[in-house]
């Protein structure tokens, strides 16, 4: 059986943690997929991946939207009220899988106030158990009225202190930041420097958290943003009762879906997931390399690493040298 590894998603309620997924594996096929390697979801998980993307596609294509031109997106799609286990099996195209990826989403209702005990651990052990983390970013809640809604709706302190808790001298981990429903801000070379800037200060406990000297060395950041829609731009915010209802505009007749980058963050995950694979093999990994079993393994990983994008938005903060296989 291949080995398991597995990845968190994190993130609040209606932060589109689900959509990203979705928009992530939507676009492997056209990306990644063009090397040999093959993602392939169980059944359960490419059912539910199916439902969600028929569903996004389907807010650009109810008759309100196209009446008005104008949508609101909270979430993309109604979120889960219990966690979801998303799993891949990654491998060679055509032969047995090397490697299993757990992806575990959770209610982002888990990480509010009035959640059980029970629930708020259940996000701690999450944390603990995944090699790799994934923290979905609302866009425009971090970006418009100078960040007045970030706090509210991304909770970046509490997702510091979940990290204060778990992480103490850990193994090596990937943790990145990928905005959603970014659009608007990757338009130019000076909106892509405002985004980047924005995330490192409004995460800058967090990164300050990673830059300590007892993680430096065993935490890699990356931040990925990804236009999930890729057919809509940031609107204007309509606060009722204190609360934001983001809206957003289609930037041509006729809107399709259409996701760019969204394949991003996947690379990054593969870069390193590889990374780890062949640094802690042990004597079996020396049997395989005789062999070159694993050589398209190495070929991938220096495949996915060639298509990241380290510009423009994207960035590695820190620990790069996780992330290459020599």
């Amino acid at each position: 059986m291949s080995q398991e590894l597995k990845i968190a998603m994190l993130g609040p309620r209606g932060v589109g943690k689900t959509s990203l997924l979705t928009a992530m594996y939507e676009q492997f096929e056209t990306t990644i997929g063009r090397t040999n390697l093959q993602l392939t979801p169980d059944l359960e998980s490419a059912a539910i991946l199916q439902e969600r993307l028929g569903e996004l596609k389907g807010l650009l294509e109810n008759e309100d939207f196209e009446a008005k031109g104008d949508i609101e997106v909270k979430g993309g799609i109604q979120g889960d009220e219990t966690p979801r286990s998303f799993i891949f099996d990654l491998g060679k195209k055509g032969a047995k899988p090397s490697l299993r990826l757990h992806f575990q989403d959770y209610p982002g209702g888990y990480l509010v106030a009035k959640s059980t005990p029970e629930q708020k651990k259940f996000v701690e052990n999450l944390l603990a158990e995944s090699v790799a983390v994934l923290i979905a970013i609302d866009a425009p809640a971090l970006m418009e009225k100078d960040g007045k809604w970030h706090d509210a709706i991304n909770r970046p302190q509490q997702i510091t202190d979940l990290f204060k808790t778990v992480y103490q001298s850990p193994s090596p981990r990937l943790v990145i930041f990928a905005p959603v429903r970014c659009e608007k801000y990757l338009k130019d070379a000076k909106s892509t420097n405002d985004l980047l800037k924005r995330v490192k200060d409004g995460y800058a406990n967090l990164l300050k958290l990673f830059n300590s000297d007892a993680l430096f060395s065993s935490v890699a950041t990356v931040v990925t943003p990804v236009q999930t829609l890729g057919s809509v731009v940031f609107n204007n915010i309509e606060v009722i009762d204190n609360t934001p209802h983001f809206h957003f505009r289609a930037t041509s007749y006729n809107p399709k879906y259409s996701p760019q980058d969204s394949e991003q963050p996947l690379r990054y995950l593969l870069r390193f997931l590889l990374k780890i694979q062949f640094e802690n093999r042990g004597i079996l990994g020396f049997v395989r390399d005789w062999f070159g079993w694993d050589e398209y393994l190495k070929q991938a990983a220096r495949q996915a690493a060639n298509g990241c994008k380290s510009i423009n938005g994207f960035a590695v903060l820190q620990g790069e040298k996780l992330l290459n296989i020599e």
